[in-house]
């Protein structure tokens, strides 16, 4: 006997889950509902399936193929338009030779189908319909039968006044050919409200079975969502949903990967690649499908999470269902009855609202508030740029694909036949994302130089010294190890300024890219050797030799990073006396939480103590930001550092101009002051720190943060320079970096974040450049407020939906009460 799925269905109800996929192909626990059919077939002896299909009918080709896979011979009828459900199987009338079963491909069911087809062959029966008890019948088409099951009325959808009975129609029919004859082709007909009502007015032999068992229309997302942990809870009876963990915690494979310091409480289900981090929280009923990760932190309560999803830490997802490739982000909460459409990125403390539905390639900027569907609205990420080049989540957000596109997009705006330099992070995720900017370029007729895994100031160092046009830097973040950052140069390698940024955004989003002739495209070259000119312009700029190499060693630590191919042998050449730590590339150890970093600085401070060395140097793995340990083997403050360093510069050279952002402490001032030197604040980003540092006058420039310039070697940040650098000048002035902290101004900085919606940030400053009007015409980013008592800087986030305020008073206590008071007026001036 051959079967027939009705597989055509659009889903309407069950939107936004069938924008994407037909409705038989919304998956239900471990397979998509269609799937759970065949398996039922093939169970009961089906080995000829026909399925109806029309609405996304590809996807259902491409999954189920010819029905090999699945122990199946399946074939395929197309409908050109909806032609009903009995129109639809009269269109698949020439594959049909015999009595057959008609089932729909969008219900979940476990009943005996066996029993269906014995009860009408025994009844001899034109039609029998498998029928099933429900405590509200009001919407299926309730059935009423005689004693020996025979039909007598149809009721479609009846409301309470008109309901006589409990038994409904499940869509399962076992019928005789002849019945195709009673069907009028080729044109809307339906089997409950037309041809079975036709049937019995007939007089004609229809039958109803009333079938026990595990039966539900998975007609709405409420069907939707019981029909998975009904399956996930054991009341349908399917077959093994994977791998029992025992307690209720089924798994697709082994490779699933969840933390013993994870807490999860079943019935849930784990697909296959799953990754569930330690502190995470899952409480079932759930069901967590393939390649999802569940981070530090998160909680997952009675929620479907389809595949490839990210939810970051302390992220919560409560009574939801999450399509594919959702990204909840820090601190997001998505509460009861919201369902996410395919491809939403919900941004850090975003709070989605109960029963808000979603639709998919949405992006809830961070920190708002969704309490309505968002249905028409455009994909909201507008531009690609942030504080730190072009970042997102590794694989989720920065995929391969995107990097391809965001490589022709920057090709585009270069000359054709112009040279770009490419390194990366010693890292597989870099090296990955590297590769598809790369492919990017040469169909712009751009041509690569390739100097594969090198720091960051390297690579800005070969950029200046060569022709090449500009340079891009695939990192992942220092700050965030699940983040990827594509850094991007100018052809003095400095970072890009917003005028470029903003040409490449624009040919990213329009898809406006040029594509070259076949003989235009660029090359790419492998140049690795090219870090000799970084070398050599390295040690000439010590003359060959650091200050008084005699002295105790400086520990470096170089955390697996790129620095290692380069700056341990140009410090040996410099006779310096070193003790490395961490001197050797590590993929595995390379991406570390704030936390671990934190932990090798109180190791370092250890060993510096221990061993009376000169100072201790954290270098993050990409060159740039240092991390500093006095010869106490205490850590020293950025903004203290920075101090230390304009002191030393202007020692050694006590003229030119001192460049610092607006963020930086007043002590730099003070320090200057003595010297008559003048200092020159610039914004807070590192693009304006570098520009400012190209000025022939400036000497030095720093951030707080731990990133120094020395503009007679390169205008750009370059950690392993300054290293050598501070451990030289040290030397040369006979001083120890205790002392040195030790006599600087003592000042007091304190810092807040304030949460403002993005939509008030601009409100917000307004009111205070009307409140303040007085320092309005000395601004330079944000604003700034000179006290009699010290300083207070109100500084919008570029990023996210915060506002800085950085306060600093020579006393404590007065800093703390300016940054609460400033803090306050930023919430009073949103309302």
């Amino acid at each position: 006997m051959k079967a027939v799925i009705m597989a055509g269905g659009e889903g309407a109800r069950l939107r936004p889950l069938t924008l994407n996929r037909p409705k038989p192909m919304v998956p239900v626990v471990n397979r998509v509902c269609l799937e759970h059919v065949l398996t039922l077939l093939r169970d009961h002896g089906f080995t000829d399936v026909v399925i109806t299909v029309h609405y996304l009918a590809s996807h259902i080709f491409d999954y189920f193929g010819d029905g090999r896979a699945f122990g199946l011979r399946i074939t395929y009828s197309l409908e050109p338009s909806p032609l009903g459900t009995a129109g639809s199987v009269k269109l698949a009338e020439r594959e049909i030779d015999g009595t057959f079963l008609v089932i729909s491909g969008d219900a979940l069911t476990d009943v005996n189908l066996t029993e269906i087809i014995e009860a009408h062959r025994a009844r001899q029966a034109l039609a029998t319909i498998a029928l099933y008890r429900v405590p509200n019948p009001l919407e299926y088409g309730v059935v009423v039968t005689d004693p020996d099951g025979r039909i007598r009325q149809f009721l479609e959808k009846p409301d309470w006044g008109q309901v006589i009975s409990d038994t409904v129609n499940t869509g399962i029919y076992v019928l005789d050919p002849e019945i195709l004859k009673e069907i009028p082709p080729d044109r809307p007909y339906d089997f409950s409200a037309d041809l079975f009502p036709k049937l019995l007015q007939q007089g004609e032999r229809l039958f109803g079975h009333i079938v026990r068992g595990y039966w539900t229309d998975i007609g709405s997302i409420q069907e939707y969502v019981r029909a998975n942990f009904d399956l996930l809870s054991g009341q349908v009876n399917l077959g093994p949903l994977g791998l029992n963990l025992g307690n209720g915690i089924w798994v697709e494979a082994e490779d699933v990967e969840v933390s013993p310091e994870a807490h999860i409480v079943g019935p849930v289900y784990i697909g296959s690649g799953c990754r569930i981090l330690r502190g995470a929280t899952v409480i079932g009923p759930a069901v967590i499908r393939r390649n999802t990760i569940i981070d530090e932190g998160a909680e997952v309560h009675r929620s479907i999470i389809w595949r490839d999803c990210y939810i970051a830490p302390r992220a919560q997802v409560r009574g939801a269902v999450l399509l594919s490739q959702v990204n909840v982000r820090k601190r997001a909460m998505v509460m009861e009855g919201a369902v996410i459409g395919d491809e939403t990125v919900i941004g850090e403390d975003a709070l989605i609202q109960p029963e808000v539905k979603v639709w998919p390639k949405k992006e809830i900027e961070s920190g708002s508030i969704l309490s309505e569907s968002l249905i028409w609205a455009p994909r909201v990420r507008k531009v690609l740029f942030g504080r730190f080049g072009v970042s997102g989540l590794a694989n989720l957000e920065l995929t391969p694909e995107f990097a391809a596109k965001l490589g022709a997009a920057y090709g585009t705006i270069l000359p054709k036949g112009a040279r770009v330099i490419i390194n990366r992070d010693p890292h597989r995720i870099p090296r990955m994302i590297k590769r598809a900017f790369i492919a990017g370029l040469p169909s712009a007729g751009i041509n690569v130089v390739d100097i594969k895994s090198a720091p960051t100031p390297v690579a800005r160092f070969l950029v200046a010294a060569t022709d090449a046009a500009g340079g891009v830097h695939v990192r992942l973040s220092p700050f965030d190890p699940r983040i990827v950052d594509i850094k991007f140069f100018d052809a003095r390698g400095l970072d890009i300024d917003q005028v470029m940024e903003r040409k490449i955004e624009n040919a990213f989003f329009r898809g406006d890219v040029r594509r070259v002739f076949f003989d235009e495209i660029g090359s790419i070259v492998d140049a690795p050797h090219l870090v000799g000119q970084y070398e050599e312009a390295f040690i000439k700029a010590f003359d060959g030799r650091l200050s008084d190499s005699g002295r105790p060693p400086v520990v470096v630590d170089y955390a697996h990073g790129s620095s290692v191919l380069v700056l341990p042998h140009l410090l040996e050449r410099l006779g310096l006396n070193v003790i490395s730590l961490n001197a050797a590339l590590d993929e595995a150890r390379l991406a570390q939480s704030q936390e671990l970093v934190e932990q090798a600085i109180q190791r370092l401070a250890a060993i510096v103590r221990a061993i009376g060395g000169a100072l201790g140097v954290h270098l993050e793995p990409g060159g740039e930001r240092l991390r500093v340990v006095d010869d106490a083997g205490l850590p020293v403050d950025g903004m203290k550092l920075l101090t230390a360093l304009v002191s030393l510069v202007l020692r050694d050279n006590p003229g030119g101009v001192i460049a610092v952002p607006v963020t930086a402490t007043q002590a730099v001032d003070l320090v200057a002051a003595e010297f008559g030197v003048r200092v020159q604040r610039t914004r807070a980003s590192h693009q304006a720190l570098m520009t400012a540092a190209t000025h022939k006058e400036v000497t030095f420039a720093g951030d707080g943060e731990g990133c120094f310039i020395f503009p007679k070697f390169q205008p750009a940040v370059d950690g392993l320079f300054a290293i050598a650098k501070l451990a030289d000048l040290l030397a040369r002035h006979g001083v120890t970096l205790s002392g040195l902290v030790g006599q600087l101004p003592s000042l007091h900085m304190v810092r807040r974040r304030v949460a403002c919606p993005w939509d008030k940030k601009g409100r917000v400053m307004r009111r205070f450049h009307e409140r303040f009007p007085e320092f309005s015409p000395r601004q330079v980013d944000g604003f700034k407020l000179e006290l009699p008592v010290g300083w207070v800087l109100i500084l919008p986030d570029a990023d996210r939906p915060i506002v800085h305020i950085i306060a600093e008073s020579e006393d404590s206590d007065r800093a703390l009460e300016l940054a609460e008071s400033y803090s306050q007026l930023v919430v009073e001036f949103q309302a």
